[in-house]
């Protein structure tokens, strides 16, 4: 049995390697975001802005390592998810004003004004 343990051990470590993501820049600036269903918001993510194909994109780094990049939508009404097969939701609320964009089942509160992202 003792002969089981490390090659399983050995393919479970592999599966979950990768290259590791990069970390946030010193001038990425704290958001809230809600991972999962049925979450809460929290001060949990960073987004940075960065240069993109089509102008500037956002990337939201969660705090475990995953993250999301957002493009404006071209009608400045809301947010583009550039990856994965989910669409973006967006929706101007509160006050002051906050653009709340839902990607499945995870939701991140954006500055209204984007361009003051640095």
């Amino acid at each position: 049995m003792r002969w089981l343990v490390l090659p399983v051990a050995l393919y479970l470590a592999s599966c979950s390697s990768g290259e590791a993501q990069p970390q946030a820049g010193e001038d990425a600036r704290r958001i809230e975001c809600a991972q999962g269903e049925g979450s809460r918001f929290a001060p949990d993510c960073l987004v940075e802005r960065v240069s993109g194909e089509e102008g500037p994109e956002f990337v939201v780094r969660h705090p475990g390592g995953a993250f999301r990049r957002f493009r404006i939508a071209k009608d400045r009404k809301g947010m583009i998810a550039i990856d994965g097969a989910d669409e973006a939701v967006s929706a101007l609320s509160g006050e002051p004003p906050v653009m709340e964009v839902a990607v499945g089942v995870d939701r991140y509160r954006f500055p209204a004004d984007l361009d003051a992202l640095p």
